[in-house]
C-alpha cells in the first residue's frame, strides 16, 4: 500500500427496485482536504490513460460503469513508499471502493470492461500549473499498461 493512498469500501442497499450507495461526504475523514471539483469522464475498452501527477491536488475516484486496473506509483523524494506500484480493480463486478490519491502519486487506469465511467472529485479547481504528465513507457517506473492478467 503507498503512504497516503486511502481506499474507502462503499456499502450498497439493495432491493428489488434497485440500489442507493452513498460515495462521500463532507464529514468522511477521507475527505477531510475538501472538495474543488466534480468530473466525470468516459473512456472506451482497452484505453489507458496515464500518467498524471499533481503536486498539490488530491484526486478522489469513483467508477460505477465499467472496469478499470487504476495503476498508482509513488513519487515522493521524502515518501518511505517512494517507488511502489500499486494496482486496484474499480467498478462493476469488484467490491464497490472510493480511492484517494495524494499529491506526488503517479496515477492512471486501463479500461478493462467498457466503456467506463470515472466520476472523480478534486480538492482544487482545475489549475494547468498543478497539471503533471509522465509518458506512459516512462522507462523508471517500467509499467506496461499493455499486459494481460498475470498467469497463475
Amino acid at each position: 500500500m503507498i503512504a497516503g493512498v486511502e481506499i474507502k469500501d462503499l456499502v450498497t442497499y439493495a432491493d428489488e427496485r434497485g440500489y442507493f450507495r452513498e460515495i462521500i461526504r463532507t464529514t468522511d475523514p477521507i475527505f477531510k482536504e475538501g472538495f474543488g471539483q466534480w468530473s466525470h469522464t468516459l473512456t472506451n475498452q482497452g484505453a489507458a490513460k496515464a500518467w498524471h501527477i499533481h503536486r498539490q491536488q488530491i484526486d478522489w475516484w469513483y467508477v460505477p460503469i465499467g472496469v478499470v486496473k487504476a495503476v498508482m506509483v509513488d513519487r515522493r523524494e521524502d515518501s518511505a513508499t517512494r517507488g511502489e506500484l500499486m494496482e486496484i480493480l474499480l467498478g462493476d463486478q469488484h467490491p464497490a471502493k472510493l480511492v484517494k490519491i495524494p499529491p506526488g502519486v503517479a496515477h492512471g487506469y486501463r479500461v478493462l470492461q467498457g466503456p467506463a465511467h470515472v466520476f472523480y472529485i478534486t480538492s482544487n479547481i482545475y489549475n494547468p500549473d498543478d497539471e503533471g504528465r509522465i509518458p506512459h513507457d516512462e522507462p523508471s517506473i517500467g509499467y506496461d499498461w499493455t499486459a494481460g492478467p498475470e498467469i497463475k
